[in-house]
């Protein structure tokens, strides 16, 4: 390890001190105007509108919408004379700047562009040339998803398959260069029914509410130490208007629908907003194929061959009442309360098993399974800002109260030989609840009087409670009634109380112009209590402190290209997924049981980035190396009845070298495409030396994703989007690949109030398939699971009320951030 560490700072120095004349002189030659737009006080203006004409003719040619910080860049235009103007909602449009364009004179860096606030009535504004969809930030890369008009009635999960350096599975699970183990957030809070499951919890968020994700692969002291992949931060779109409003938005289509409203009051000083969304899945047909071979040492082996059809049913829905209230300049309230439901029910028809010993045929059973994973959520956070007449300098407390009951049920009804009884039922009771609440403070002061300077500290405290009360049922017939199994293994409670301790301190110098570092050191401690009520089974778990440094090291080149190198320490704690002992046999011979005594992982990260621009195009590289040990891996036996036993320890090593590969290519003001290829090298193996049990396994994993989206005349604009992920490499196996795509045609009529569309999914393909393989010394597996996916859907939706700009001080949202736990195929819930 020690040899890598200072390979990885040689090369960084080697990078940074002497490369940066070499990258500066390639792109040398790049057309580009870059800027930041103000107000009277210097606070940035988000999401100005910047247009750039012809100076004889006022022809537009090229223009781009300011980030959060009010800066913006343009390319795209050639040699000529031009005028630029600055507008946005609430003041006067700037005054048209004069540039004269040559090739040897085609760079110009505006610096602050000031507009002065008027107060007016809301009114349209044209942006004439569209707003990149991935921007690329000094510590962050930013995916603009308000501008994506395909994922129209779909959710977070179909959102973030857009995303540079980010893959979703069909069923929702979250990854970022090859690692499920990330945070993610939703405007810097977590809710209780993340710490369970990501995938679940991304349904509950439309696509429409969400403004923009961001991905921090290298995230500082700051944020909490857990992910080992990095940080995800979805943005939702936040109402800073006056007035009353109103917004429904609905789809409908052959496998999934959604009704959506959204109202919001403004007047003076105190705000209120109250949304709700709804999603309904139906008709989700498919079906289910297993095969395992069991490896004798004797010799003789068993072959067991399983099918069967399966139907989905899915409802999710999340309401929300905010206020907000600002006492005066510089002192902000703000409050929440969330509620949110998840259901979804799976049932498998005919559940057909087939055990062969070599070739003779030893049983054939038939079974009915019926899987419910049902969960309600409340949310409630209160914070308080106060920011002073000094810039940047801002003291923050945020709290958070975090509930999910959830539940995961299944009944198992077993047929008698001729298949036209049921003979035999299971039935699986689990009961859980996660609970938190949170406290944290933070306050950010910049030193000295140039702004390069700035100091963050802060401290946090977590108390988690998780309870998994599972009980097991057994009746002889459809008829008669369930009896509880009383054995501790299989009807029990299960209390694990987690409380995390932290504090952080982060600083960030600007140096030689060009330069920024940022490093900081944070450390968490965490005790535990854990125990069952119904016996004295062994959960004895020791406290634990971990220090996580992180430095980031990046350099701004005249043209605007960008370089920066990172390294930071990640510790990823198990979630409940991986610790409940409750017995998971929906499918009688694949059984799983979680481990209540596993310990976190820590992961070293080193990274080195580069961003260009190229007439018109961003282009970004990113090369990584990813060191995990006590990773938290799957361990499979074989128990009587040849059933495989699952259940997880902390026994593997995991390395990933990688590249990713984006770029946003800006063809015209009306036309543009993005895409991206992510590759890693990944090399697993658990460590054990025991031939039965020691398992390894390395190799590549691609997935790339192309979109592309056109504006045509009369207010209609047409979409489409692809994605596709190669198949995974696992500790035992390898996990399928899959791809998808999206075609979305939309029109805005009664000006531009609303939005009526037609969008396609998948409408080639009628049912695909994924194949999935497990290779142990006793274990042969292939299992195969087929959807029929393909979807035609109407989109619509329609804006009611009038509003005016708040002329208030703009200020950034605070919230508590929990993100300290491993999800199964996903990650815990970032915000700026």
């Amino acid at each position: 390890m020690k040899k890598i560490t200072v390979s990885a700072l040689l090369i960084v120095a080697a990078f940074l001190g002497l490369g940066f004349s070499s990258f500066g002189q390639n792109v040398a030659g790049s057309y580009q105007i870059t800027g930041k737009v103000t107000d009277k006080s210097q606070n940035p203006v988000s999401y100005a509108s910047v247009i750039l004409v012809e100076a004889e003719t006022d022809k537009n040619v090229a223009g781009a919408v300011a980030d959060d910080d009010g800066e913006f860049f343009i390319t795209g235009f050639k040699d000529g004379n031009y005028r630029l103007r600055v507008s946005f909602m609430g003041y006067n449009t700037s005054e048209p700047i004069e540039l004269k364009v040559t090739p040897t004179s085609n760079y110009f860096n505006l610096g602050e562009i000031q507009l002065v606030e008027e107060s007016v009535a809301l009114q349209e504004v044209v942006v004439q040339g569209q707003r990149q969809l991935i921007e690329e930030k000094v510590d962050r890369t930013i995916y603009n998803a308000e501008n994506d008009l395909t994922t129209a009635g779909g959710d977070a999960s179909d959102v973030l398959r857009r995303v540079p350096m980010l893959s979703v599975d069909l069923d929702g699970n979250v990854s970022m260069r090859g690692s499920s183990n990330i945070l993610v957030l939703i405007d810097g809070r977590q809710s209780a029914i993340v710490a369970n499951n990501i995938a679940e919890a991304l349904k509950q968020i439309p696509a429409e509410e969400i403004k923009s994700v961001e991905v921090i692969t290298s995230p500082s002291a700051k944020y909490d130490a857990e992910g080992t992949g990095g940080v995800i931060n979805i943005v939702t779109k936040k109402n800073k208007l006056q007035g009353v409003s109103l917004n429904i938005n609905s789809s409908a289509g052959l496998r999934g629908s959604n009704l959506g409203a959204n109202a919001s009051v403004k007047k003076g000083k105190m705000g209120w907003s109250l949304g709700g969304f709804g999603r309904s899945g139906y008709n989700i047909l498919g079906s289910f194929e297993n095969e395992q071979t069991l490896l004798d040492p004797n010799g003789a082996n068993t072959r067991i061959l399983q099918s069967a059809d399966t139907r989905n049913n899915m409802l999710f829905g999340r309401y929300n009442l905010g206020w907000d209230y600002d006492i005066n300049k510089y002192n902000f309230l703000t409050a929440s309360l969330s509620v949110g439901v998840r259901n979804m029910r799976n049932r498998q028809d005919g559940l057909l098993t087939d055990t062969y010993r070599e070739e003779e045929l030893l049983s054939s059973l038939l079974r009915d399974v019926n899987t419910d994973n049902l969960s309600n959520t409340i949310d409630f956070n209160f914070n308080y800002t106060k920011t002073f007449e000094k810039p940047q300098k801002e003291f923050a407390i945020s709290t958070l109260y975090s509930r999910n009951n959830l539940t995961n049920d299944f009944t198992n009804s077993l047929y008698n030989s001729s298949f036209d009884e049921i003979i035999y039922r299971v039935r699986n009771d689990n009961a859980g609840i996660n609970e938190e609440f949170t406290i944290q403070l933070d306050y950010v002061t910049p030193l000295g009087s140039g702004g390069d300077q700035i100091l963050e500290y802060g401290a946090k405290n977590i108390l988690r409670k998780a309870v998994s009360d599972f009980a097991y049922f057994e009746a002889d017939g459809p008829g008669a009634p369930f009896v509880q199994n009383e054995n501790v293994t299989f009807s029990n409670q299960f209390n694990y109380d987690q409380n995390v301790t932290a504090g952080y301190l982060s600083f960030t110098q600007a140096f030689l112009e060009n330069y920024t570092l940022k490093a900081g050191l944070r450390y968490e401690y965490t005790t535990i209590q854990a125990d069952f009520r119904n016996s004295d089974l062994p959960a004895n778990i020791p406290d634990y402190g971990v220090f996580v440094p992180s430095v980031n090291l990046g350099r701004k080149l005249s043209n605007g290209n960008m370089v920066k190198a990172a390294y930071n320490r990640r510790i990823q704690r198990p979630s409940l997924t991986f610790l409940n002992p409750n017995i998971q046999a929906a499918n009688p011979l694949q059984i799983t049981q979680g481990n209540p005594l596993l310990d976190p992982e820590l992961t070293d990260n080193y990274e080195m980035s580069y961003s260009t621009y190229i007439k018109g195009s961003s282009l970004n590289f990113t090369s990584y190396y990813r060191n995990t040990t006590g990773s938290i891996q799957p361990l499979r036996t074989v128990q009587d009845d040849d059933v495989i036993f699952t259940t997880y320890e902390n026994i593997g090593r995991e390395q990933a070298y990688g590249l990713s590969v984006f770029s946003n290519v800006n063809v015209s003001g009306k036309f543009s495409i993005n895409g991206s290829v992510d590759t890693y090298y990944a090399k697993l193996d658990n460590g054990l030396e025991d031939p039965l049990y020691a398992a390894q396994n390395e190799g590549f994993v691609v997935s790339g994703r192309l979109f592309g989206n056109y504006t045509l005349p009369k207010n209609w604009q047409i979409q489409a989007f692809s994605f596709y992920r190669g198949r995974a490499v696992q500790l035992q196996g390898t996990a399928g690949g899959f791809g998808i795509y999206s075609l979305s045609l939309n029109k805005q009529f009664n000006e531009k109030r609303g939005t009526i569309g037609f969008g396609a999914e998948n409408f080639f393909t009628t049912e695909f398939k994924i194949r999935n393989e497990l290779y142990t010394p006793t274990i042969m597996q292939q299992s195969i699971t087929s959807l029929r996916n393909m979807n035609f859907k109407v989109n619509f939706s329609y804006r009611i009320g009038k509003l005016s700009v708040d002329g208030g001080q703009r200020r950034k949202k605070r919230g508590v951030t929990n993100e300290d736990l491993k999800q199964q195929g996903g990650g815990t819930m970032i915000e700026n």
